[in-house]
C-alpha cells in the first residue's frame, strides 16, 4: 500500500469509525505524512518499528521543526491513532506508540481585552462596503456568543434566530449548542443579512452559508483570521480571533456568571478547561492591585 492509499483508508477511518473532526482529521493527516516520509527516509518498514523509533522521530520533530510541549502531544496522539488502526489493518502486530509518554503541557493564561479595547477594535471596521459590514457584524457575534473561529464559518442562515438573539453552532466533535448573543450583534446581523449579504451573494445565491466572501462562497478560517489581524494592527494589538472568545469568557465571570454557565456556553466538555478563566481574573486583580498601590511593590522586602 503506498502512502497516498495508506493515509486515505487512514483519514476514512477517522471521520466513519473514531468520529474525528476534519480539523483533528487534517491535523493528524499532516502528522502522518511526515512520519511516513521519516520513515521512508530512515528506509524503515513499518512493521519493524518500535518505541525506540518513535521516541528518534519525536526528537527529529522537536530539533528540525522546533514543536513545543503541546505539538508533541498532537504527535504522540495521532502515532497511537495510527498504530491502532495498523493493527487492525494487519501492517503490524503491536502499537509501540502506547509506549509513549505524552509531555506535560504547560498552562498559559489565554489574554483577554477589556470591553474598551474590543470597542476600539471594531471601530477600525469601516462599514461602508458589504465586506467591512459582514466583518464588524461577525466579529461582534464572535465576541458577543464567545464563538471559535471554526463556529463562526460554518454557521448557516438557518441557525440564526436574531428576534430570540440565539444560534445553533457546531462544536468540537461535531457537538451542537446554543449560544447566545446580545443588542448590538442583533442590529448588525439584521443590517448585514438584509442589505450586505446580498451584495455578496450576487445574482445567484450559492450556499447557505452565514458569513460569505466576496465570490458569494463561505468564508474561510483563514480569511477571518486575516481580517481580524489587519484591524487588530489598525487598534494596536497583536492578538488573535480567538482573544475575543476568552474576552467573552473572562467578562461573563467578571459579571458574576456561574462556571458551568460558561462552560454551557462555551461549549468546554470538562469543566477543568473553563477554570483557566478564574485564574485571568486572579492575574487581573494582581496587575490592578501593583498598579493602584505601588507603595506596597516599593516597600516589599
Amino acid at each position: 500500500m503506498n502512502k497516498s492509499e495508506l493515509l486515505k483508508r487512514y483519514c476514512s477511518r477517522l471521520v466513519a469509525m473514531e468520529r474525528r473532526s476534519i480539523l483533528t482529521k487534517d491535523a493528524y493527516r499532516f502528522e502522518i505524512s511526515i512520519f511516513l516520509d521519516f520513515l521512508n527516509e530512515k528506509e524503515i518498514s513499518l512493521e519493524n518499528t518500535d518505541a525506540s523509533f518513535l521516541c528518534e522521530y519525536i526528537d527529529m520533530r522537536r530539533e528540525k521543526n522546533k514543536i513545543d510541549s503541546r505539538s508533541v502531544a498532537k504527535a504522540i496522539s495521532a502515532l497511537r491513532s495510527f498504530y491502532r488502526f495498523a493493527l487492525d489493518e494487519r501492517l503490524v502486530k503491536n502499537n509501540p506508540a502506547e509506549l509513549l509518554e505524552s509531555p506535560k503541557r504547560k498552562t498559559y493564561l489565554p489574554e483577554v481585552l477589556d470591553k474598551e479595547s474590543v470597542e476600539l477594535l471594531l471601530s477600525q471596521i469601516e462599514t461602508e462596503t458589504p465586506q467591512g459590514c459582514r466583518d464588524k457584524c461577525m466579529f461582534e457575534l464572535i465576541y458577543s456568543a464567545g464563538l471559535r473561529i471554526s463556529e463562526a464559518a460554518s454557521l448557516n442562515l438557518k441557525d440564526i434566530d436574531i428576534t430570540s438573539g440565539i444560534a445553533k453552532v457546531l462544536g468540537k466533535g461535531n457537538k451542537e449548542r446554543i449560544v447566545l448573543f446580545g443588542k448590538e450583534a442583533k442590529i448588525l446581523l439584521n443590517q448585514y443579512i438584509k442589505i450586505s449579504r446580498p451584495k455578496l451573494a450576487g445574482t445567484v445565491n450559492k450556499t447557505g452559508a452565514l458569513f460569505i466572501n466576496r465570490r458569494g462562497t463561505r468564508i474561510s478560517r483563514k480569511g477571518i483570521w486575516k481580517n481580524y489581524a489587519k484591524y487588530a494592527a489598525l487598534a494596536g494589538f497583536s492578538s488573535h480571533v480567538h482573544t475575543l472568545r476568552h474576552s467573552f469568557a473572562t467578562s461573563l465571570l467578571a459579571g458574576g456568571a456561574d462556571l458551568r454557565i460558561i462552560q454551557e456556553l462555551l461549549g468546554h466538555t470538562d469543566l477543568s478547561t473553563t477554570q483557566i478563566y478564574t485564574h485571568v481574573e486572579t492575574s487581573m486583580l494582581k496587575k490592578n492591585h501593583s498598579a493602584f498601590l505601588p507603595k506596597l511593590k516599593k516597600e516589599q522586602v
